[in-house]
């Protein structure tokens, strides 16, 4: 017997599922067989558990957040973001391909500010939110992606008088 937590998961993938005007056979059809009428349709009645990675791509497939799948009530994990600071010259330097957006954005940045000491840019809380969402990531996640890569500073001050 389904738990009251999987009826409550499984009404708001119905909701969602019918706010988009597909019925089970539609989904199966729209993802070309990805998602099996019967399969959703045991989500939707909380017969079958849904896993974390196949809710997350489920949400990808309606084209909306994870959040929107779960049940009214359930609680998020807000993760506040706080502002960074790159290194310019490790960020422009690094060769690796995943820090390409990032070096776009500084750019960008850099442009709009008319700012090109070349050593180092602060990046807003809201502008690391963002770009934690195109690296598919939370915002420390980032941070701490960032930091292994070693374009991230850590002590501004300690920074400055180093370079000096």
């Amino acid at each position: 017997m389904p738990s009251e937590y999987a009826k409550s998961l499984g009404n708001r993938l119905r909701q969602i599922r019918q706010q988009q005007g597909l019925s089970l056979q539609g989904v199966e059809e729209k993802s070309a067989g990805k998602w099996k009428a019967v399969v959703i349709g045991s989500y939707e009645r909380g017969d079958r558990a849904v896993t974390v990675a196949r809710l997350a791509e489920l949400a990808a497939f309606y084209r909306v957040p994870v959040s929107e799948l779960l049940p009214e009530g359930t609680p998020m994990k807000f993760e506040p973001a706080g502002k960074i600071i790159l290194d310019l010259e490790a960020l422009y330097e690094h060769p690796a391909d995943e820090v390409a957006p990032i070096a776009r954005y500084a750019r960008a940045i850099q442009q709009q500010r008319g700012d090109y000491n070349g050593r180092m840019l602060s990046i807003r809380a809201d502008d690391l939110s963002a770009l934690a969402i195109v690296y598919d990531t939370t915002p420390s996640g980032l941070v701490e992606r960032l930091t292994e890569l070693g374009v991230l500073i850590s002590d501004p001050h300690e920074f400055l008088n180093r370079e000096n």
